[in-house]
């Protein structure tokens, strides 16, 4: 599992894997708050519940990262730890995270721009542009 900050020419786009779909969100939500410099307050911790509607994967990806910039943008929270449940045009997942003490490069929205979830050797894997 992991994820890794890729070279793009206008906004910012990351590389991220897992072993399953469950570990590839994840990966992906640690991505986002590592390249846009998100620093929490561990004395502050919350716990949310969402759900977003899509068609596929990467449309129920873009929606759950939409949703944890929404909680960046409006509630200056941030998620690290994730418990998903996936129906076939949805997911459901509860949330824990903290409150931001500081962000350097906040993420104005998730594209769908060459967004592909593809299955690898490691797993699953997807490289995420962001609009910075």
């Amino acid at each position: 599992m992991g994820f890794e900050e890729l070279p793009h020419t206008a906004d910012c786009r990351f590389l991220a894997w897992g072993a399953d779909r469950k570990s590839l969100f994840a990966q992906a939500a640690v991505g986002l708050n590592s390249v846009s410099g998100v620093h929490v307050d561990p004395d502050s911790r919350v716990r949310r519940e969402i759900s977003v509607p899509g068609e596929d994967d990467e449309s129920l990806l873009v929606g759950f990262l939409s949703e944890l910039v929404f909680f960046q943008e409006h509630e200056s929270l941030a998620f690290d730890s994730f418990d998903f449940a996936f129906a076939p045009a949805s997911l459901s997942a509860k949330l824990g995270g903290a409150r931001i003490g500081s962000i350097s490069r906040p993420v104005k929205a998730v594209t769908f721009h060459e967004i592909q979830i593809r299955r690898t050797r490691r797993g699953l894997e997807v490289e995420v542009v962001l609009d910075v």
